[in-house]
């Protein structure tokens, strides 16, 4: 189950000019304000014509300029979710949930409205209405109405940008679990980089209306050529990691491809595999292995890859094993470092640097 999308559009402000495939999976529209992450969206909903390209979910063509097909909204088998939940709030939550099947004239079905609910862990929320629910509860409930209306692709437009950090942290894990078991493509928009490490299976990162990088989540995200699309700020890399202890001092100890992690109160049972993001500006160089440090967390690498600009700074990407770490540096200290692709090098990272909203299932 695949998406194919090729799309050309010229407005005002830029011209949107984006090839891609997003495969089952989370796939993440990422960039900055203004990129064109919606804009492909509403192409693929069927609410925004392009002027050139074609889309084609699942084999089944939805828009072909060159065909002049254009299937409508309603005939493309698709669920939306907005930023704002848009529930009716003359209903309650199962009244909202049925909507779709309702006005599709068919019946629904129990087990699969069961399933729906117990994923995204609205049982209780069943009897009330939108007004008395939090945004992350409304958030979810949209979500279930969309998937009820049986669709063969899941659209979320920032689903978490009207909501605030407590709010995120709940719902989060309820979109891991989505990710994991409803069984269909979803294009998920977002321009937060921690939503994307933790959620997405593939990113295709956009800038001024153009794909600029376009591959799976944990190669994207430690390329610093896709920095300038990111922000300086925002760089880092995810890498994978296993639990393999709870300590009695609070420390959960994590095996990655590079060593061992010690992070503070990491939520999961031992054996459980999760995503970690590292920032690059959290990260300090040493060619040796560190001695009468307080850092607890050293993983061992080479250096593939080292970058600067007209700035003070350098950018370090690290192969640990198969996967990347990016470290962000002074150009000074790489200097004095002697620094070069293929050197050994060990990456220092703070416990407490990693936040708990970087860490996911």
């Amino acid at each position: 189950m695949t998406l194919e999308v090729s799309l050309r559009h010229h407005f005002e402000a830029f011209r949107l000019d984006v090839d891609f495939n997003a495969p089952m999976g989370v796939t993440a529209l990422f960039g900055k304000s203004g990129a064109g992450k919606t804009c492909v969206v509403q192409a693929v909903a069927g609410l925004l014509r392009p002027d050139a390209g074609r889309i084609v979910l699942n084999g089944t063509c939805l828009f072909d300029s060159a065909a002049r097909i254009d299937l409508p909204v309603h005939r493309r088998r698709l669920g939306y979710v907005f930023q704002d939940a848009r529930l009716f709030p003359h209903m309650s939550v199962t009244e909202n949930l049925r909507y779709a099947a309702r006005v599709q004239g068919r019946r629904g079905v129990p087990a699969e409205e069961a399933r729906v609910v117990e994923m995204l862990g609205i049982g209780d929320l069943l009897a009330r209405r939108p007004a008395g629910l939090s945004g992350g509860e409304r958030q979810r409930v949209a979500i279930g109405r969309a998937l009820l209306a049986e669709p063969a692709l899941l659209l979320l437009d920032e689903p978490m940008a009207a909501l605030d950090e407590a709010r995120k942290a709940e719902i989060l894990p309820y979109l891991e679990r989505l990710r994991d078991a409803a069984g269909l493509p979803i294009l998920f928009v977002s321009h937060a980089v921690s939503e994307v490490a933790r959620l997405a299976t593939t990113v295709v990162v956009l800038q001024e209306g153009q794909v600029v990088r376009h591959g799976p989540t944990a190669d994207v995200l430690s390329d610093p050529d896709v920095v300038p699309a990111l922000g300086v700020q925002d760089a880092g890399a995810m890498i994978h990691a296993r639990i393999v202890a709870h300590h009695p001092d609070g420390l959960s100890e994590l095996q990655t491809c590079g060593g061992r992690l010690f992070l503070p109160g990491v939520s999961g049972a031992v054996g459980a595999c999760l995503r970690v993001r590292i920032r690059a500006q959290d990260v300090i160089l040493s060619r040796g292995v560190p001695e009468g440090l307080s850092a607890l967390n050293v993983l061992a690498g080479r250096i593939v890859s080292l970058r600067t600009g007209e700035g003070s700074g350098a950018l370090v990407r690290i192969a640990c094993d198969e996967e990347h770490i990016l470290a962000r540096i002074t150009r000074r200290s790489a200097e004095a470092m002697g620094l070069a692709e293929g050197d050994a090098i060990h990456a220092i990272v703070k416990s407490v640097s990693v936040a708990q909203g970087d860490i996911g299932g």
